[in-house]
């Protein structure tokens, strides 16, 4: 492989000397003829003239808007010509410099600064491109081989370049102090500012700019490319609190696969998302749906309060615990206290005392409680992207006390329970939005204000948790409240990690899948949250 002399073409359109366009008339004669050689038919690959020659050709005529010339320097001149002419009349280029590099065998790579000139404004496009040069199979000649992508890498197949209004006006994610958010500056809110931008470009006004775009055979847009005019950028307006947002995403970066969500529990309002792991746009803090191991005992807790538990009840916590013939339960860390009471069974979150009240619940209660005073299971929360909006079946025997600890066909993700630990710390569940009310497509969902003995119970029980419980050694703050969790997962050394807690008014969850028990890591993401709060 030799490499051919490095030549800067800056041909344009307009004001171009007569002496050029005769060069390059002539390059493309010589090519044209062969350069005199007679009538045998040349074979085998270009040599490195010839391919140096043949690129130069081709460059020269496309910089000077001679699309006919330089498409008969393709082996496809049928197809290359409206292509060329398009970038052109329909992309609105009006003059280019093509920069050879340095050919690498037949292939030669360019780069390409165009100016592109439409309604008004003006923009230059600098983009790099590649161009192969082969022998045409029944002249000989050397040609370039034509594939819609020499002109930019985003063209294949039928799809061509226009230069017109885009299809809608650019909308600015703003947060709730109204500065700009983006995905650039917080990587876990790209996919979510996405969504929320194309569900509601309509509401926002603006005007559309003008954009280079890509569009297939039926004027589809397939991609925009460039951005020559901004147009009057629509407001999105958020519930997203920027320093809540910073640092969920610092935490998650602690532990791979990590989710994590703020929401305030006066309003509902969503303060932060994060994921360690970008899933596309699969958003696993909020369409994950996963087991929650204990923190699902705040919803145990309140149907057991209901139902006429108290925190005072002895409730003994031994090793283990079975009933006839079903499963046996065991505590997360193998600990027991025979005479400890329900909040202290809580506040210790012990498996083996909430088994032992699984006869105190109908096989439906579980279920109809997180339905009823948490919102959750009804596949109804309208937060301005795609949930998963939790789910509890129904179930009896060893599947219902599996329940009772967050276990089983229990599935929530961090958007769930954080929700859970507001609906606690207000007194009554608030639908989670992303959007002010006025934006949102359909009624947002309710539910039933928790009783307030229940809420103050499980207030207190949570507090406990978080200064003398499995929560403790977080240093959680005055007037917290938390739930630890531990969710065992078929295959997995180690359970996932959960987490929930609130202070003031920012509730939070975590989830570190094969984090091991709740304090150890999914605690630890939350309490950073918080502190930002």
């Amino acid at each position: 492989m030799r490499t051919g002399a490095k030549a800067v073409l800056c041909l344009a359109l307009a004001g171009m000397a007569a002496l050029a366009v005769f060069g390059v008339t002539n390059i493309y004669r010589a090519l044209d003829t062969g350069g005199g050689g007679g009538d045998e038919v040349k074979t085998g690959p270009p040599s490195a003239a010839e391919v140096r020659e043949t690129a130069r050709g081709f460059l020269a005529a496309w910089a000077a808007g001679r699309p006919a010339a330089a498409a008969r320097l393709t082996d496809y001149a049928a197809e290359a010509q409206p292509v060329l002419g398009a970038y052109f009349n329909r992309a609105k280029v009006r003059k280019v410099a093509l920069e050879p590099g340095a050919a690498k065998g037949a292939t030669v790579p360019f780069s390409v600064t165009a100016r592109v000139v439409a309604g008004g404004h003006a923009r230059t496009w600098t983009y790099d491109s590649r161009l192969t040069v082969v022998r045409g199979r029944t002249t000989g000649r050397p040609l370039v081989d034509w594939d819609p992508s020499v002109v930019h890498p985003a063209l294949a197949g039928d799809r061509r370049l226009v230069t017109r209004e885009g299809e809608s006006p650019r909308a600015v994610a703003v947060g709730a102090d109204g500065g700009t958010l983006s995905g650039e500056d917080y990587p876990s809110l790209a996919p979510v500012l996405a969504q929320l931008r194309e569900r509601y470009a309509g509401k926002l006004g603006g005007r559309p700019g003008i954009e280079v775009l890509v569009e297939d055979s039926g004027g589809g847009v397939v991609r925009s490319l460039l951005d020559v005019s901004r147009g009057r950028p629509a407001k999105l307006p958020t519930t997203l609190d920027a320093g809540v947002q910073e640092a969920a995403e610092q935490a998650v970066r602690e532990h791979p696969r990590a989710s994590v969500v703020a929401v305030r529990p006066s309003t509902g309002e969503i303060l932060a998302i994060a994921n360690a792991q970008d899933d596309g746009e699969f958003n696993s803090a909020l369409q994950g749906a996963t087991a929650p191991g204990s923190t699902f005992k705040i919803i145990t807790a309140a149907a057991l309060l209901a139902g006429g538990v108290t925190p005072e009840t002895p409730v003994s916590c031994p090793r283990t615990y079975a009933h006839d013939q079903g499963m046996t339960f065991t505590n997360a860390e193998g600990g027991a206290n025979e005479d400890a009471t329900f909040a202290e069974d809580f506040a210790q979150s012990c498996n083996t005392a909430f088994v032992s009240l699984s006869d105190e619940l109908a096989d439906d209660e579980l279920a109809g409680t997180a339905r009823r005073w948490f919102g959750l299971g009804e596949d109804d929360w309208h937060t301005g992207v795609t949930t998963f909006d939790g789910s509890v079946p129904a179930g009896e025997g060893d599947e219902k006390s599996a329940a009772i600890i967050g276990q089983g066909r229990v599935q929530m993700n961090p958007l769930n329970m954080a929700s859970v630990a507001a609906t606690v710390a207000s007194g009554g569940f608030r639908q989670p939005v992303l959007l002010p009310r006025s934006f949102h497509d359909g009624e947002l969902a309710t539910a039933e204000p928790l009783p307030a003995p229940v809420a103050a119970d499980l207030r207190r029980m949570m507090e406990l948790t978080a200064t003398h419980g499995t929560a403790a050694g977080l240093g959680l703050g005055a007037g917290a409240g938390a739930k630890t969790g531990s969710a065992e997962v078929d295959g997995q050394e180690l359970p996932d990690s959960w987490f929930t807690a609130y202070r003031g008014d920012v509730a939070a969850a975590a989830v570190v899948p094969a984090g091991g028990h709740g304090n150890e890591a999914a605690g630890p993401v939350v309490r950073q949250v918080l502190a930002a709060g």
